[in-house]
């Protein structure tokens, strides 16, 4: 590689640099030997030919006629193409120093101010010398053909490439938190806080992993002592192998979250068979050694709830506005921290049984979240609730004979004669207070309450009528009636 012919283009087309050509295409062949930065208005004396002269644009005169005069004393002393970086001290460019270049076959490149001239220059020196950078950027294309022909793992694959390029490694997301599994998380310090911040670093270099839609996190690479570093083109190498896998594992992800949703739905009407389920939630990721519980989450983003979840085992499946989850008792804590939702939980059961009865009490426990303005509530926490039975028939039939005809004549005119009812008794029989959440004169509330009596033939100062019209108002809050 000693004899490698460096030219302008091939710089150019270097994916590592993002150069851009503002003129003198027809010089793209010329050959390069080394690269220098001078900020000087006349540099040539110092110059030997066949360089690539990077600037600021501190040295770039403003005057039309002394561009183009600057411009040709570099093409007249040899220079392959002037780079001129972008965004920084650069004056406008006259007509005049464009058409000079394309007269003369000058190039004049643009260097993104993400990309330092250092990058520049040893692009440069690696492949006119022909030291071990360009082997090192091969092999880490290679990375891909590793994946398909040995099924690395993520941990070993970024071990190799620590290896060949010289660096300590590290990936994390924007917020700092793991990337991918295996690969450490850098110190946060090193994280840029702009966009478009230079990618060097002391000791280093910190790049985006492009993804759709923005950056997936950063790789930090650190030189390691007594290694031979391969320079900024591996670094960003290692990034597109970095952002290939995590579209991979966001892949993986998508398709287990969409079998769990099909999973779930089979299990919630009671089409697998215990053992058939049991080797599906395995296959999901849900632990079989304990319990898990079922959970009902309103008024949670898709995205936000994914975010809340990610990393916990779970299957979700989306219902209407609510979503239903199935995993361990710490995802009611992680839903319920998100802002705004509204949590049921059911009790406990073994993974693999029938779900019946968790449905009833999630969804009944959603409900009570809603009304009482709470974000998590879970089944049986209701003193009362806990001691109704788990069969829906025996709960309809008492509603049915307690509630049965003022639920009639609440339909069939409109009237509130339940809720009243209820709100009373949640209130502890306090009537002004009742009549206050019920936004209605006390009065009015005495009238429904003795109307209430005499519908269901239960008056409600006495004990045994007050028990049974509660546990009637209990089940048909279970059974999602009210």
């Amino acid at each position: 590689m000693a004899d490698h012919k460096l030219t302008v283009e091939d710089l150019l087309r270097s994916p590592a640099l993002q150069l851009r050509l503002l003129a003198g295409e027809a010089g793209l062949g010329r050959s390069v030997s080394w690269a220098h930065v001078s900020e000087l208005d006349d540099p040539t004396p110092w110059l030997l030919g066949a360089e690539v002269i990077m600037t600021t644009g501190i040295g770039v005169p403003r005057p039309a006629a002394r561009q183009r005069a600057y411009l040709e004393r570099l093409d007249d002393a040899g220079v392959s193409a002037l780079a001129l970086s972008a965004q920084l001290h650069v004056p406008p460019l006259h007509r005049a120093f464009l058409d000079a270049a394309e007269e003369r076959g000058m190039p004049v490149l643009e260097v993104p101010l993400a990309v330092p001239f250092i990058a520049v220059a040893q692009e440069v020196a690696a492949s006119v010398h022909g030291d071990h950078r360009l082997s090192a950027q091969l092999q880490v294309f290679g990375a891909l053909r590793w994946l398909a022909a040995e099924d690395l793992d993520t941990a070993t694959l970024f071990k190799r490439l620590e290896r060949l390029s010289g660096y300590d490694v590290f990936l994390c997301t924007p917020y700092g938190r793991p990337l991918l599994p295996g690969v450490p998380v850098p110190a946060l310090d090193v994280l840029p806080s702009e966009p478009d911040a230079p990618p060097t670093i002391p000791g280093g270099f910190v790049l985006p992993v492009p993804a759709p839609g923005g950056p997936a996190g950063f790789v930090v690479a650190f030189e390691r002592e007594g290694a031979r570093p391969a320079g900024l083109a591996v670094v960003q190498h290692i990034a597109t192998v970095a952002a290939l896998q995590v579209a991979m594992a966001r892949h993986e992800r998508e398709t287990l979250r969409r079998e769990g949703a099909e999973t779930l739905a089979e299990l919630l009407q009671d089409l697998l068979d215990p053992p058939a389920a049991r080797r599906r939630l395995a296959r999901m990721g849900i632990p079989l050694e304990a319990d898990v519980m079922l959970l009902v989450v309103r008024g949670a983003p898709d995205d936000t709830l994914r975010r809340a979840l990610d990393g916990r085992p779970h299957l979700v499946l989306r219902r209407g506005d609510d979503h239903v989850l199935l995993g361990p008792p710490a995802l009611g804590t992680a839903a319920a921290a998100l802002e705004g939702v509204h949590v049921g939980m059911s009790r406990p059961f073994p993974p693999g049984e029938s779900m019946r009865v968790a449905q009833r009490e999630a969804m009944w426990a959603a409900a009570r979240a809603v009304e009482a303005g709470r974000t998590l509530v879970g089944y049986g926490e209701d003193p009362t609730g806990r001691w109704l039975p788990d069969d829906a028939s025996t709960l309809s039939a008492l509603v049915d004979n307690v509630l049965g005809a003022v639920l009639g004549y609440d339909a069939a005119h409109d009237s509130h004669l339940v809720a009243s009812v209820r709100t009373w008794m949640e209130r502890d029989r306090r009537t002004e207070e009742a009549a206050a959440a019920l936004h209605v004169h006390p009065n009015t509330l005495a009238y429904r309450l003795r109307r209430f009596s005499t519908l269901t033939g239960r008056d409600l100062t006495s004990t045994t009528a007050f028990a049974e019209v509660w546990l009637a108002l209990r089940a048909a809050d279970q059974l999602g009636m009210l």
